[in-house]
C-alpha cells in the first residue's frame, strides 16, 4: 500500500465549519469538472460532500458517465480508485484523499502468490480452471483474470458470473474472499464438499493434487475483516430477544451466518430491501456500521434498523478518509498540483478492463439468498 505523507499540522486545527466552507468553495469553483464520490461505508462527515454515493462498482461506473469531469475524488479505498481509473477516460484524473486507505481483503491476494497458485493448480488437474476475482481486489489481480479467460464479479452478480465461468470450464478459482465464493456456490446448489480452500501461505496452498482434481471450486483464503466480525451466535441472540426481527446480512459474512439469516445480498440489495420494506419493518443488519447507522437515521420512527452485532463493525481503512484529507487534496488541486493521483499502467489497465467488461455484461442484480 502506498505511503501517505502526514497532513500539514494546520489542517488538524481547522474547525469543522471552516473545512466545510472551503470544500464547498472548491466544489463551486470546479463545477462539473470535479466529481466527489462517497462509498456507502464512508463516515457521514465525508458523505455530506459527495456528489454521488454507492458501492465501489456503482461509483466507478458513475465516474465513467460524467462527461464533463476532469477530476474524480474517490472517497473510498485504493482498489476502488484503481477501478475508477480503469473505467474512465485517460483525460480524467482520479484522486484518493488518503493513500493509506486500503482494503485488508484485497491485500490478502498478491499477484506473485496468485501466479504461484496458478502454476500449482493447473499442473494438479487436466481440466480447465476459470479464475474469478471479486471486484474488491487489486488491478493486477483483475488483469490476471482477464488474460486467463476469467472475469471479475460483484456481490450482486457473483452467482451469474460463477454460472458463466462453469459454462467455460470445469472448475472455478475464486478470490480473494472465500466467504462470498462459498456462500454463492452453496446457494447455487453445490455442497460444501465440492469446495476446497487454497491458503497462499502454505506450500501448494495446503492442498493435494487429488483435492484439487476432486473440487469444483477452489476458494482463496481471504476475507473481509469487517464482515468476519458477525457470528451465528449474534443471530441466535437476536432470534431469542426479538423473534419478529428480519436478519439481513452481506454475503461476505461466514457461511453459518448466512444460513442463520433471513436474507443475504449486496450493499445495494440491503439498502433496497430496507427502503422498500413497509412501515414498522424491523431489521438487524450484518454489514459495515456507518451504512447501518445511516439507514437507521433515515428511517427513524418509521422502521427499526440496527446492527446485528453489539460491537462497532466499521471499515477502519475507509475511515482514514476524512474531511481534512479531502480538503488537503482539493487545496492542492486548486493550486495546480494534484496529489494522490491513482494511475494504473496501460497494460494492466487493459487486461483488467477485459475482466471488468465481462462482469459488466452480467450485471443483473439478484439477492444471493432469500429464504
Amino acid at each position: 500500500m502506498p505511503f501517505q505523507t502526514p497532513l500539514p499540522p494546520d489542517y488538524r486545527d481547522l474547525s469543522d465549519q471552516t473545512i466545510a466552507d472551503r470544500i464547498a468553495a472548491h466544489k463551486a469553483r470546479f463545477g462539473k469538472r470535479l466529481v466527489i464520490l462517497g462509498h456507502h461505508y464512508q463516515q457521514d462527515d465525508v458523505i455530506r460532500f459527495a456528489d454521488f454515493t454507492g458501492d465501489s462498482l456503482k461509483l466507478s461506473l458513475l465516474a465513467a458517465q460524467q462527461r464533463d469531469a476532469e477530476y474524480v475524488m474517490f472517497c473510498g479505498v485504493h482498489f476502488m480508485a484503481e477501478s475508477a481509473d480503469i473505467l474512465t477516460d485517460d483525460s480524467v484524473t482520479v484522486i484518493l484523499p488518503d493513500l493509506s486507505a486500503g482494503c485488508s481483503m484485497a491485500d490478502m491476494a498478491a499477484i506473485d502468490q496468485l501466479e504461484t497458485a496458478w502454476e500449482f493448480l493447473t499442473e494438479a488437474t487436466a481440466v480447465k480452471i476459470v479464475p474469478i476475482t471479486y471486484v474488491n481486489s487489486a488491478a493486477d489481480i483483475k488483469a490476471f483474470c482477464g488474460r486467463h479467460d476469467g472475469a471479475c464479479c460483484t456481490s450482486s452478480n457473483a452467482r451469474l458470473v460463477l454460472e458463466w465461468a462453469l459454462e467455460r470450464g470445469e472448475k472455478v478459482m475464486f478470490l480473494p474472499d472465500q466467504h462470498l465464493g462459498r456462500n454463492t456456490a452453496y446457494a447455487m446448489g453445490f455442497p460444501l464438499e465440492s469446495m476446497v480452500l487454497y491458503d497462499p501461505n502454505e506450500l501448494d496452498g495446503g492442498l493435494t493434487d487429488a483435492a484439487v482434481d476432486d473440487a469444483r471450486f477452489i476458494l482463496w483464503k481471504g476475507h473481509c475483516s469487517v464482515h468476519a466480525l458477525f457470528t451465528k451466535q449474534q443471530c441466535d441472540e437476536i432470534r431469542a430477544a426479538d423473534p419478529d426481527c428480519t436478519i439481513l446480512v452481506h454475503p461476505e459474512v461466514t457461511w453459518d451466518v448466512v444460513q442463520a439469516a433471513d436474507l443475504s445480498g449486496s450493499t445495494e440489495y440491503i439498502i433496497k430491501t430496507v427502503t422498500e420494506a413497509p412501515a414498522g419493518a424491523n431489521f438487524a443488519i450484518g454489514t459495515e456500521v456507518h451504512l447501518v447507522n445511516r439507514l437507521a437515521a433515515q428511517f427513524a420512527g418509521v422502521k427499526k434498523v440496527r446492527s446485528l452485532a453489539g460491537i462497532q463493525c466499521l471499515c477502519t481503512t475507509m475511515y482514514r478518509i476524512d474531511p481534512q484529507h479531502l480538503l488537503w487534496t482539493l487545496d492542492n488541486l486548486a493550486e495546480g498540483r494534484p496529489v494522490n493521483v491513482i494511475r494504473v499502467d496501460p497494460e494492466t489497465a487493459h487486461e483488467a478492463q477485459v475482466a471488468l467488461d465481462r462482469m459488466l455484461e452480467l450485471r443483473a442484480s439478484i439477492p444471493l439468498a432469500a429464504k
